[in-house]
């Protein structure tokens, strides 16, 4: 009996990443609030998540980056507040959310699920919550800050990401604004 050849996986994720004077500012706010529980985030992997795809065999990356280049973009370079903070227990982590997501942002999430379909990836039945995560294994209540939260995450294309050993790697990028 010869031995079954596996496809070699990638966990790939879209995201809007965090421009680098983004994430110094975020970083600089989070030393700010002192905080003694959890693992912080490193600041290069800032981003807002827009779909999960997690193990992907390598041979179904340029479909999924087709399938991705051919969606209805907003049509606008994309502004995300990052106004709240907030701990979601069950995944323990601290995150910035936005107290509203902007309309622009739900229709690209939801032609990204559209086009993703037909590959068997569905974020659902979770219900897109975006946000940027801070600290992981965190395991204590919302910490108080001085200054509250006022970043906006400004985006003018989406990424297809690789998470490989704790880093993430940018794989394909799509402009938000057509040329």
């Amino acid at each position: 009996m010869s031995d079954e050849s596996h496809e070699p996986l990638k966990r790939l994720f879209f995201a809007l990443n965090c421009a680098p004077e983004q994430r110094r500012a975020i970083a600089q706010w989070r030393s700010a609030l002192e905080l003694r529980s959890g693992r912080p985030v490193p600041v290069e992997n800032f981003h807002l998540t827009l779909m999960f795809l997690g193990a992907v065999e390598v041979a179904q990356i340029a479909d999924i980056c087709t399938a991705a280049a051919n969606i209805r973009t907003p049509g606008v370079p994309l502004r995300v507040a990052l106004d709240r903070l907030d701990v979601w227990r069950r995944a323990g982590v601290l995150v910035l959310a936005p107290e509203q997501a902007s309309p622009e942002l739900l229709r690209l999430v939801y032609a990204l699920e559209q086009a993703m379909l037909p590959f068997g990836f569905e974020d659902s039945p979770k219900e897109f919550r975006p946000h940027l995560t801070l600290m992981r294994d965190y395991r204590v209540p919302v910490p108080e800050s001085a200054t509250p939260p006022e970043f906006y995450l400004r985006a003018d294309h989406f990424t297809l990401f690789e998470s490989h050993k704790g880093r993430y790697r940018a794989l394909a990028e799509w402009p938000l604004v057509p040329s």
